[in-house]
């Protein structure tokens, strides 16, 4: 039997002996085409070929592709886990024709393949044609020896393949394999059942669907074939299901060793899910991308989260995921060597993110298990929308995440609710972005009457303009007087409209007949730069003439500030990893700050490394060099765009000669000397997956170092030290407060501890089962931990539930002994039954538990309760 590692190697090879380039698979992520989510099929890489828009390198070329399917209408996600043959990640093996050989060798080598080579049962294969492709029907007779019956016809939705609703397009014929028992008719194919399942589809790209819908042939006819990898190992290895294959496997069998569950029933879906999702998890981190709150980063992040609840299911109470990605490397790494070279980042990324949503996974799961038994006590069939929301909002959980979860315990989701929620969370941040960026009052109408403004701030300061029109918080204004604020349209500008995160330029406007102060810049649309200011003198009306400035000395700081943000990339680059991808910034005259993928805080180390590298650029004054080029020659360029960013047909790149190059509208210094001495102030976390670094240049950069200096200065005052014995001074003082912390807590549980053989004298029957319930006094978590473990000890087969007061909360920790447990006792309901009498919640598993409440006051309340709560446990 052929191992999966041989299988695509064997495919490759077979082209390569007929001629193809064998070429690397291209990113999941493609820089060419951000409106991609994920490459999504074996064509996304070669479609700009397809468009015309770049000459291919090789005319026939052989690969295996990276695919991702989690969203729209390529959405496997419901389906991974619960059938055989759907994942989110997998590989498109194609071969792929550009201009050069046609149906006939297309059909022909797939056939010698699938039969010659790999020795599948010519009676198991079925072909499928376009209704109207006779050419292909009969090559299909020509070139290999299948039954003309067993050539099918099928319309345009199953045997027509199209780029969009124009573009290239063609017919394809397709190959299914039977792998029914006693062998399947006709009706069985394109039935979509996984007996009788696709493996092969050869698109014969001929035709350009135009606008009006007719079809005219290409000048130049193109094949693009794809090969559904998994599947075809399946078949190759005599398995019904993909996840039998050596592909899936190991990762099977290294789940059920983590969790020590056989695979079968319920866990057999979950720890498939599990395998499914790491693979995607590990390959998509591999190629840049991050667990974050948006797009691609927050696609990553429901996937883990999926695959972290079933772990929760399999009694995975630990991350475990980076257990997993050695399983990956060595199932995929020969193909993708890029998950060993990035060993270290997805460890890095997984371990985080997991670890992240560990820190709620728990308190979520006790709050849907509250909700779902509400309602199914009350014979509603549906989970509420509102507390949907709230296990979004509150404890991460994605909606698929409820959804599924909703439906393990055959219930509905009320998704109109949630949608409803979700909206008004939207309106609120709309609201709340709109009450500080009216600009967009007066594009719509600005944009109507056909007029925009030329930017021409990169050459000059100052110029000649006219004023085409004005608007104030009403709409569009006839002419605006002293004292008024304004909104001021010119037919040309020298003033930076914000955007690419810098801030908008400042400066003045002066006419014959008025002055006016501008205090910001706006681009609310393409081609509208709105300067918001306050009218100083006289009055201004549409039409007239003007002079318009800009404020230079803030423009020089922007510049400064821009470049040094520039060469912060590169240099986080270089430092902390390539993969670091920008994800937001802003660039103001005083201060920069920028926003990168990471999943873990930089060590004072690197933050070192990065600010002297930084300056040693600036040192070097390289040149910084603005050029235009189009944006179908960025992709292979080594430039630096923005994930999910749109670029027009023709880009600005900026260069750092030697240093960085990147995408960009900004305006920057024109050598790197000019930025000045550069500090980084700040390094922080903006969301999970988000790292923030604030930073300062120039004459701020000196004001920041004067007032760093001055702090050192008295802080050798007050500890009388010299200052290189201030972090020896420091160390001491901490370590003294540490001693007495330490000492105060011990203190406190031999106390707690000491309390344990009074606390025995509480313990009753309640239906059989030894029972103590009891309040431990004033200790914080650590210490009801402890006291809890010392009466395990004492009674290991009965149910323990202990309150403790700390800092005006209630604290509730339970743990339930075998016994207890199968007698119908669960730990995690319990305290969250508890702790809800002292306002607050939590849970855990059957057999120990922990919560929390926000009224210590209601202690006692809360441990009275517990009896009848436990009695109806063992009922």
């Amino acid at each position: 039997m052929m191992k999966a590692s041989e299988i695509r190697e064997s495919f490759l090879e077979f082209f390569r002996e007929r001629g193809h380039a064998i070429v690397p698979s291209a990113p999941v992520v493609l820089p060419s085409d951000p409106t991609l989510l994920f490459t999504n099929a074996g064509m996304n890489p070669f479609k700009d070929i397809f468009l015309g828009a770049r000459k291919p390198e090789a005319r026939r070329v052989a690969d295996t592709q990276k695919c991702i399917r989690v969203s729209g209408k390529h959405n496997d996600l419901e389906e991974v886990g619960h059938d055989t043959y759907h994942h989110t990640f997998f590989e498109m093996l194609g071969n792929w024709s550009f201009g050069d050989y046609y149906k006939r060798e297309a059909i022909a080598w797939a056939w010698e393949l699938l039969t010659g080579r790999w020795k599948l049962p010519k009676d198991r294969l079925w072909a499928t044609v376009y209704r109207d492709d006779d050419e292909a029907a009969r090559i299909w007779g020509e070139v290999t020896d299948l039954p003309p019956e067993r050539v099918l016809r099928f319309g345009e939705k199953d045997n027509f393949w199209e780029m969009g609703e124009t573009g290239p397009c063609g017919p394809c014929s397709e190959i299914h394999f039977d792998r029914t028992p006693g062998g399947a008719g006709p009706e069985r194919v394109n039935a979509g059942t996984p007996d009788v399942i696709e493996l092969w589809n050869l698109v014969f790209i001929q035709h350009n669907r135009r606008a009006d819908g007719a079809l005219e042939d290409l000048p130049a006819r193109h094949v693009d074939t794809g090969m559904g990898f998994e599947r075809m190992t399946a078949v190759l290895q005599g398995q019904a299901s993909n996840y039998d294959t050596d592909l899936f496997r190991p990762l099977i069998e290294a789940v059920g060793e983590l969790s020590g569950r056989p695979y079968a029933g319920d866990d057999a879906v979950a720890m498939r899910v599990i395998a499914d999702h790491i693979r995607t998890l590990a390959v998509a981190v591999a190629d840049g991308v991050l667990p974050s709150n948006e797009g691609r980063g927050y696609v990553l992040r429901r996937l883990l989260r999926r695959a972290a609840r079933y772990g929760r299911t399999l009694e995975l109470t630990e991350p475990f995921l980076g257990r997993l990605v050695p399983v990956v490397e060595t199932s995929l790494g020969s193909a993708f060597p890029e998950l060993g070279e990035r060993r270290t980042s997805i460890l890095r990324a997984l371990q985080a993110e997991e670890e992240s949503f560990s820190q709620t996974l728990d308190r979520g799961l006790a709050l849907f298990e509250q909700v779902a038994e509400r309602v199914r006590s009350a014979g509603g069939r549906r989970f509420p929308g509102d507390e949907a929301f709230k296990l979004y909002d509150t404890f991460g959980f994605p909606l698929d995440l409820t959804r599924l979860m909703a439906a393990e315990r055959e219930l509905g989701l009320d998704e109109a609710e949630f949608a409803s929620r979700m909206e008004a969370q939207r309106a609120r941040a709309r609201g709340a972005r709109k009450d500080g960026d009216a600009g967009g009052e007066a594009a719509a109408d600005l944009v109507a009457r056909g007029l925009s403004s030329v930017f021409v701030g990169y050459d000059n300061e100052e110029v000649e303009a006219r004023v085409l029109a004005l608007a104030g918080p009403a709409g569009l204004l006839d002419e605006a007087g002293e004292g008024e604020e304004v909104e001021i349209l010119l037919d040309r500008t020298p003033f930076y409209g914000e955007a690419g995160g810098q801030v908008g330029d400042t400066g003045r406007i002066e006419g014959p007949d008025a002055g006016v102060d501008v205090g910001d810049t706006k681009k609310p649309a393409e081609g509208l730069i709105l300067h918001r200011g306050r009218v100083r003198r006289g009055r201004l009306s549409p039409g007239a003439p003007v002079t318009a400035a800009i404020d230079r000395e803030r423009r020089a700081r922007l510049r400064r500030h821009h470049t040094a943000a520039h060469l912060l990339n590169a240099a986080l680059r270089m430092h902390v990893d390539s993969a670091v991808r920008q994800a937001g910034s802003l660039v103001a005259p005083d201060r920069l700050r920028f926003d990168f993928t990471w999943p873990e805080a930089l060590d004072a180390e690197v933050l070192a490394r990065i600010e002297e590298t930084v300056g040693e650029w600036i040192l070097e004054d390289h040149p910084v060099r603005v050029s235009e080029m189009p944006f179908s020659d960025v992709p292979g360029s080594g430039i630096v765009a923005i994930f999910d960013e749109k670029y027009g047909e023709t880009v600005r790149v900026v260069e750092v000669e030697g240093v960085s190059r990147e995408l960009c509208g900004g305006t920057h210094a024109a050598r790197t000397s000019q930025v000045g001495l550069f500090r980084i102030v700040a390094e922080s976390s903006v969301a999970a997956g988000i790292r923030r670094i604030e930073a300062v240049c120039g004459e701020p950069a000196l004001a920041w170092t004067r007032r760093q200096h001055a702090l050192v200065r008295d802080l050798c005052r007050r500890f009388s030290a010299a200052e290189e014995e201030l972090p020896a001074r420091i160390e001491a003082l901490q370590e003294q407060n540490r001693e007495l912390a330490r000492a105060l807590r011990a203190q406190a549980e031999a106390a707690a501890l000491g309390r344990v053989d009074a606390l025995l004298e509480s313990v009753r029957e309640i239906d059989g089962c030894r029972v103590l319930v009891a309040d431990a006094g004033e200790t914080d978590a650590q210490g009801l931990r402890r006291m809890l473990d010392a009466l395990r000890e004492r009674l290991p087969d009965a149910l323990i539930l202990l309150g403790a007061a700390s800092g005006g909360k209630a604290l509730f920790a339970a743990a339930a002994g075998e016994a207890a447990v199968r007698a119908g006792v669960h730990a995690g309901r319990l305290v969250g039954q508890v702790a809800r009498v002292a306002g607050g919640g939590g849970g855990g598993q059957a057999h120990r538990a922990q919560a929390g409440g926000r009224d210590g006051a209601k202690l006692p309340d809360a441990l009275d309760a517990a009896p009848d709560l436990i009695a109806g446990m063992l009922a």
